[in-house]
């Protein structure tokens, strides 16, 4: 099958080694990695954000010399950052997602994501969770080929990452769209198709929840391991500094 995204060579100096990297219509992908790993900023080079080198296309189109139209149905990008100091109201933040004037899907929107209750309440004034809900359905208004999702899942309760995951879900079986998520839950995993590792800036895992769970470069990553069905501080590895370089 023909790639949906293709990535050549993306880097940002001092955070991302060149990347390499492709992904399929329908896939929904998850990035893990210690703090300060890199999944903000391969999350960022792939959606054109910030990029030293390398070039990313998606649906044949190379991104970086979209028009913003055309570019906001190609990709859509989710900071981690839930501060919204703008007093806009709920409905109208959502609106600005879309190229064009499309109230009937705001309104799907609106009901997917419980929304409407407060769609005309400012931004500033909902909870954290709510406001996540808010920048997922911006993300969502566009029905973009690619979705870059920086920790969609924090700050939600239980209901919530399941009713998320849920929604992206079939996104990418009905929209034949892709998703790249970071996640500090390793447990959520579970739910995506592929788990790229990265640590130190490099790619060094790209594979199915099952297999990237059970490597040797997680728990050396991340300085724990699994005992049973819980995870424990790994033994032997108390420092950045003690971890052997990445295979």
């Amino acid at each position: 099958m023909k790639p949906l995204l293709h990535a050549e060579g993306i880097a940002l100096e001092g955070r991302l080694h060149p990347t390499d990297l492709d992904c399929r219509p329908g896939e929904m992908i998850a990035i893990i990695g210690p703090n300060g790993a890199g999944k903000t900023s391969l999350l960022r080079a792939l959606a054109g954000i910030e990029s030293d080198d390398g070039r990313v296309e998606i649906d044949d189109q190379d991104i970086a010399g979209a028009p913003p139209p055309r570019r906001m149905r190609l990709l859509s990008f989710m900071p981690t950052t839930r501060s919204l100091i703008w007093p806009i109201a709920a409905q109208d933040l959502i609106i600005l997602g879309l190229p064009s004037p499309d109230a009937e899907l705001i309104e799907v929107l609106l009901d997917a994501l419980e929304l409407r209750e407060f769609a005309e309440r400012p931004v500033n004034s909902l909870s954290t969770g709510e406001r996540c809900r808010v920048l997922l359905a911006r993300a969502l208004s566009a029905k973009p080929k690619v979705l870059f999702l920086d920790e969609p899942l924090s700050n939600l309760d239980p209901y919530w990452v399941l009713k998320t995951l849920q929604i992206l879900r079939d996104e990418t079986t009905t929209a034949d769209c892709a998703v790249f998520a970071s996640l500090h839950d390793l447990n959520q995993t579970i739910a995506f198709d592929r788990v790229l590792l990265i640590d130190r800036g490099r790619v060094i895992a790209d594979g199915s929840p099952e297999r990237v769970m059970k490597l040797p470069a997680l728990n050396e990553a991340f300085r724990i391991e699994k005992a049973g069905s819980v995870w424990r501080i790994a033994a032997g590895i108390s420092s950045k500094e003690g971890r052997q370089s990445s295979p």
